[in-house]
């Protein structure tokens, strides 16, 4: 396998960081832009990879950091938008910007992230809608040489899927009031994500393909939190709410800093997140389970900070 010299767009975040270890681990160079390196000490000391302060909204920065490199993996994306057409522009116009930038460059290589769900026609949400429409883009793109990942939700250590719904457990005295709890998932673990960008990466043949990645079994949301209160040590019981509950925490949270859930996220959820066939045999992996990998990080400790087994299996 030939070491390559990849630039990471979105390369800080939380699957960022475990495709970077990955790529790190297999040999290959690995430039990260970022607009606060000295944020990222953990990331720089991996052999091959290099923090460069830049601002990515800027074509000739960019075009400058994709010179000299084999392939571009695009992973930026958000859950909601904190100016109205923040969704068309992180996932639209972006990568609009990296195909031009890269043409210049001479980099026809991309890695794209999309997202399960993603339809520029029929998608539910802005985020589907958006997403949709970046991955048409990357696709249709002459001369570029794509391929798309379309992953349920993605879980592993640092994650904002268990990690805040453990957090609000643990906020909760009483019942915990939960929108769409019938919304269907099969969360895909971060460590087989970053397994099929490496592949990828050097397999010509996942050029112009679409991989939707799942992980082995399907779950409710209820059944999720639940699982996340189980393993964290903070067991609340699960009030699910009807549509028209739904919608309005969905309204009255997304007036929150932050936004923990928004009527984009609602509309998303009216979909079930799930793929239509297991994991993508060419890989060569068995994806992980949530039960064999969340409780190694939201374990609930014992006084001696150890984390204790998991005392009975989710259905």
């Amino acid at each position: 396998m030939r070491a390559q010299t990849v630039l990471m767009l979105g390369g800080a975040g939380f699957v960022g960081h475990h495709i970077t270890a990955r790529l790190a681990a297999d040999g290959h160079q690995i430039r990260i832009p970022t607009r606060h390196p000295q944020r990222h000490r953990d990331l720089a000391v991996l052999p091959g990879v290099s923090l460069c302060r830049a601002n990515i909204a800027d074509s000739t920065e960019l075009t400058g950091l994709i010179k000299g490199c084999d392939a571009v993996i695009f992973l930026c994306g958000i859950l909601n938008e904190r100016r109205k057409g923040d969704f068309r522009q992180t996932h639209v116009e972006l990568p609009r910007k990296v195909i031009e930038c890269a043409r210049r460059a001479g980099v026809h290589r991309i890695l794209h992230m999309s997202a399960l769900g993603a339809d520029a026609t029929n998608g539910h949400s802005q985020y589907q809608l958006t997403k949709g429409e970046g991955e048409a883009l990357v696709h249709s793109a002459a001369g570029m040489q794509t391929t798309s990942f379309r992953p349920s939700v993605i879980f592993g250590p640092g994650d904002a899927f268990f990690n805040r719904f453990a957090g609000l457990l643990a906020l909760t005295p009483l019942a915990f009031p939960l929108a769409c709890a019938n919304a269907r998932f099969a969360p895909v673990y971060v460590g087989d994500v970053a397994h099929a960008f490496a592949h990828a990466l050097h397999d010509h043949t996942t050029i112009g393909q679409r991989y939707d990645l799942c992980g082995p079994k399907q779950y409710t949301l209820k059944t999720l939190v639940e699982y996340a209160g189980e393993v964290s040590g903070h067991r609340r019981a699960i009030l699910p709410l009807g549509g028209f509950a739904s919608r309005l925490q969905a309204r009255l949270l997304g007036l929150l800093p932050g936004k923990p859930f928004s009527m984009d996220n609602y509309l998303s959820m009216q979909r079930d997140n799930l793929c239509s066939g297991p994991f993508p045999a060419l890989f060569g992996i068995t994806p992980s389970s949530i039960e064999s990998i969340v409780p190694t990080y939201l374990g609930d400790q014992d006084r001696s900070g150890l984390y204790s087994r998991l005392r009975r299996k989710v259905v």
